[in-house]
């Protein structure tokens, strides 16, 4: 292993080599999607020059397809900790495959039956559940959240466990504050009143590691374009769950579960990038040394450890900088003892600016940035925000630097510090 070295992974990525009125462009608009290193483009491309072809053929090409859904499957169970690669299912991304999925599991279940669903969550692990109650006559139940802190009440939550609950939604981490949700203690809590667990982890995965026998999620849900990957879903379903759901497909389907021609290329473009944080492990992280060629699990759990540990010191650099600057809040757990709780995307206001006109400040400057709601409209109108334009979300990924962070803050200080002036001038 050798100390981890952020300018030779920012050279596997193209993408960071974007100019902006002759300045480098700085990416802090991972969490939307992240950008993807040059293996990912050579496996799209070298799909199709190679294997494009349908499944199931008794031809090379379509072999060829086959083998690489084969191996994209093991990949990413390797990611997530499944037992199986017959676990993992592909789809156009987590909200439909959400909105799939719940089909299925609607079909178990009885009017007056109930699904509990969080106020920290993005929609998409909020409305399919919603929606899926209007048409079957389901009762849904929200857990609130500490205001203070963006945290979930876990009080809120056992109050509205019983013995109709059939599935609790909750997500691994929230895609606009940050905030780690205790989803290990929550399955906990659903499974002792008999509910299967649903967790939407989109905005966990490029931040730590992740074991779904570990954390008892029956099933989990994630997009490869948050984990520096092409734009596609995956959803983790524990077997023996799966195997008990009915199955809304065309009867000649080769999987129960993917519907359709699947996005082969996209798939393709999945494995490179388990590849590519595989090699991030094996370069920066420690690894087994018995791991041997079975050892991709062991592999990626070294480079997410080793992720983990960088982006905590450049969350600490940003929110320590952020909280130094007058007219800026940080929405969230701001505490440095509290970093572990959270993953590095900062939730921020600034006086007097509304988070749009602040992202395109940013914008003109080359840093990118997103303001809004995210989808996670519950929590924006909870804390109180929505109406002023919701946050200034800043997220740190991987091949971020601490150069591009005081970029960072020394823009948000002149941006606060301009509308200071301007207050001041009446």
């Amino acid at each position: 292993m050798t100390d981890y070295d952020v300018e030779a992974l920012r050279a596997e990525f193209p993408a960071l080599a974007l100019e902006q009125h002759g300045r480098p462009a700085a990416y802090f608009d991972g969490p939307g999607g992240t950008q993807v290193s040059q293996r990912v483009i050579d496996a799209v491309t070298r799909y199709y020059l190679t294997s494009n072809a349908n499944d199931g053929g008794a031809f090379l090409t379509s072999e060829r397809s086959d083998a690489v859904v084969a191996e994209a499957r093991g990949a990413v169970a390797d990611l997530l900790g499944a037992a199986s690669p017959d676990e993992i299912k592909f789809g156009y991304n987590m909200t439909t495959l959400t909105f799939h999925i719940s089909r299925s599991i609607g079909a178990t279940l009885a009017p007056r039956d109930e699904i509990v669903v969080t106020t920290l969550d993005h929609e998409a692990n909020v409305s399919p559940w919603r929606r899926l109650a209007d048409d079957r006559g389901l009762v849904v139940r929200t857990v609130d959240i500490h205001p203070d802190d963006a945290t979930l009440d876990l009080d809120s939550l056992d109050a509205v466990l019983g013995p109709r609950t059939k599935l609790v939604a909750v997500g691994l981490a929230s895609n606009s504050v940050g905030t780690i949700n205790p989803v290990r203690e929550i399955a906990a809590r659903a499974r002792a009143v008999g509910a299967l667990t649903y967790v939407d982890a989109v905005h966990y995965v490029p931040h730590g590691p992740v074991d779904v026998r570990a954390l008892g999620a029956d099933f989990l849900v994630t997009s490869a374009y948050k984990w520096f990957g092409p734009h596609l879903g995956a959803l983790y379903g524990r077997a023996d769950v799966l195997d008990a759901l009915p199955a809304y497909k065309v009867r000649p389907a080769h999987d129960r579960f993917q519907t359709g021609t699947q996005n082969f290329e996209g798939i393709a473009g999945t494995l490179a990038a388990v590849d590519y944080l595989r090699s991030v492990g094996r370069r920066y992280g420690e690894v087994a040394a018995d791991a041997g060629e079975g050892g991709r699990r062991a592999e990626i759990l070294a480079a997410m450890r080793a992720i983990q540990d960088y982006e905590l010191t450049l969350a600490a650099r940003l929110i320590r900088g952020l909280t130094a600057i007058r007219g800026v809040r940080v929405h969230g757990m701001a505490e440095p003892s509290r970093l572990a709780e959270r993953t590095p995307t900062v939730a921020v206001t600034i006086d007097g600016v509304s988070p749009r006109e602040a992202a395109q400040a940013l914008g003109r400057q080359g840093i990118f940035a997103w303001d809004g709601d995210f989808y996670a409209r519950a929590l924006i109108e909870r804390l109180g925000l929505y109406e002023t334009g919701g946050v200034l979300r800043l997220g740190i990924v991987h091949y971020n630097t601490a150069a591009e962070v005081d970029r960072l803050l020394e823009a948000l200080e002149g941006i606060a510090a301009d509308r200071g002036a301007r207050v001041a001038a009446g």
